[in-house]
């Protein structure tokens, strides 16, 4: 059984991007070289309530690659792969082609 997770909030569902570790023609990279700290948006909580009582929706939507902190994110397994729950606050940015 397949289960989903949707968060609360201002949270945000992120899988972590594995930087690979050789290239095609199978040169093995440094794990230096791959160190940014990058995910997929998977989902997103609906926001939070401002003061006055509006809905402040979250920045970044399903699908953006967002760049993340160093630490931080609690970690949460679904059908045996790993995902990490943000803060919408927490994350630096998104990254575009």
């Amino acid at each position: 059984m397949s289960k989903r997770l949707i968060p609360l909030f201002n949270r945000v569902l992120v899988q972590k991007i594995v930087a690979p570790s050789k290239t095609t023609a199978g040169i093995l990279l440094p794990e230096k070289s791959s160190k940014l700290n990058s995910g997929k948006v998977v989902a997103v909580g609906p926001g939070l309530h401002g003061k006055d009582g509006k809905l402040l929706p979250v920045a970044v939507k399903e699908g953006d690659t967002v760049l993340l902190p160093e630490y931080g994110g609690t970690e949460v397994k679904l059908d045996n792969k790993e995902y990490f729950l943000y803060r919408d606050d927490d994350i630096l940015g998104t990254l575009h082609d």
